[in-house]
């Protein structure tokens, strides 16, 4: 009996088990407990749908934590995702129910999830969930809304209903959603960037300002937007590669490039956002879609330009060999170190005068002469064009003055040339005569002879003594020459 009664409670077991079996496969077994990490956001009251579960407590406004990352739902009542939650890859986001988004929306979503999807503000976060639900699961019909009809699969997201709910809880969530929809309608994509370089030639070494902007859709200024720049042949700050950012207020960089080398370039690149958000769909059924990023788009940009080195000048002083001092009105032709080309001027081109020729420029009052502005480096020569007055006598034509150098970056090359001044001349042999008065002075390159002066000087001390004697006698005759007496009348 006893066996027989154990067999019949056995029995009466396992029909009960068979019993439950078949409930669990009609209903499906009670899932383990979500492991779902929130994120910043706001909960609050759930909104009512068809088979809702009554462990659900609050409807929760902002990020999740998945697999390291912040991430936004976008399909509103699906089933949190969980830490470890494996995703496909990325999609075109579209509606709860599979339409394509508004574009103007979409725009919108892009542009927010660029620039808050990292941010670390509770209320900013509940702001941005409530948008992106809204976006999403709006209602396609009023019916949409109606929990006695809709599971979590079609009910779609009450905006008045959650945004009452939000002002319960924290009023500051709405004002923050206004300031994040205001600025997605100033700022979205699609962005473009210019990279204007200076107009004016560049020196090496002299710094100048390039332009960057970026600009949304409605052609303002986007601000707080991180731009990388690589520079060649050019440094900013010191560096070569560097971020900068566009002001708070939308308004460009203007950023300071020193070139280095005779060709510098400015490259930038930034990230947009994208034409069209992208979303990851869980692998699980049932299980949230995310979005992070949005699926950003790299916006680039360059330009290039020429640079030279600094100008440099010469300087020219044009002496008396004798006294060092200046001598004015000069002219001195400025060539190349050939003496037959012109020089080069800073912007590249001949440095000329209005005949053609390679420039001549003339010393002034204190014998000086300056040529501005010559590219650098290069050889300069400057030529003696005629003898001034007074300097004619080692004036050579076929090989006149001058004096060459080297013009560096940002120097002055100073030159010097000097001119022997004219001598008088006195003869070296006495003219036929009777008289000393008869003599010319004459000057050799050296001065007057010594010995010549010497014997000039005897020559009218005898003279005079021997005109003494005759008068002083008075009894003999006066000799005169033929010169006296013409000079005498006679």
């Amino acid at each position: 009996m006893r066996r027989s009664t154990f067999g019949v409670r056995l029995t009466s077991a396992l029909a009960t088990v068979a019993t439950l079996s078949a409930a669990l496969l009609v209903t499906g077994a009670a899932p383990a407990a979500a492991e779902y990490k929130k994120g910043l956001g706001i909960g609050v009251a759930p909104q009512p749908y068809k088979g809702a579960s009554q462990e659900v407590v609050e409807d929760w406004l902002g990020s999740y934590i998945v697999n390291g990352k912040q991430v936004w739902c976008v399909k509103f009542a699906f089933k949190e995702p969980d830490t470890n939650e494996v995703y496909k890859s990325g999609d075109v986001l579209k509606t709860k129910y599979g339409a394509d988004l508004d574009p103007v929306q979409a725009a919108d979503i892009s542009y927010l999830l660029l620039r808050y999807a990292d941010t670390k503000d509770a209320t900013e976060a509940a702001a941005l969930a409530h948008l992106l639900h809204q976006w999403t699961a709006a209602p396609r019909t009023p019916a949409d809304l109606d929990p006695a009809t809709n599971g979590y699969r079609t009910i779609a997201y009450n905006i008045a209903y959650h945004e009452e709910a939000l002002r319960a809880k924290d009023a500051n969530v709405l004002t923050a959603v206004n300031r994040l929809k205001a600025d997605a309608t100033a700022n979205h994509g699609p962005w473009t960037t210019t990279l204007t370089k200076p107009t004016k030639p560049q020196v090496i070494g002299t710094p100048d300002t390039w332009n960057i902007e970026v600009l949304g859709k409605g052609g303002s200024g986007v601000g707080k937007v991180p731009v990388k720049v690589t520079l060649v042949d050019a440094t900013s700050g010191g560096k070569t590669e560097l971020t900068a950012t566009t002001k708070d207020n939308g308004g460009g960089i203007a950023l300071e490039v020193v070139p280095t080398g005779p060709k510098p370039s400015v490259s930038i690149s930034l990230l947009g956002p994208a034409d069209q958000p992208v979303v990851q769909h869980a692998v699980k059924d049932g299980t949230q879609s995310v979005v992070s990023t949005g699926g950003e788009k790299e916006i680039k940009a360059a330009a290039d330009t020429t640079a030279v080195t600094a100008p440099g000048s010469v300087a020219v002083a044009k002496v008396d060999e004798k006294t060092g001092k200046g001598i004015a009105s000069v002219s001195l032709r400025v060539t190349g170190a050939d003496k037959t080309t012109p020089a080069v001027d800073q912007d590249g081109k001949p440095l000329v005068g209005t005949d053609g020729k390679p420039l001549v420029v003339v010393t002034g009052a204190d014998g000086t002469a300056t040529v501005p502005n010559l590219r650098t480096p290069q050889e300069i020569c400057v030529t003696e064009t005629a003898a001034p007055p007074g300097y004619e006598q080692s004036f050579d034509a076929a090989n006149p003055p001058s004096a060459c150098g080297k013009v560096d970056a940002g120097k002055t090359l100073e030159l010097k040339l000097a001119n022997k001044p004219n001598v008088p001349t006195v003869p070296k042999t006495i003219p036929a005569g009777d008289t000393p008065a008869a003599a010319a002075a004459v000057l050799d390159d050296g001065g007057p002879s010594v010995g010549l002066l010497v014997a000039l000087s005897a020559l009218l001390l005898f003279a005079a003594g021997a005109g003494t004697a005759l008068v002083r006698r008075g009894r003999g005759p006066v000799v005169v020459s033929r010169r006296m007496r013409k000079d005498w009348g006679h």
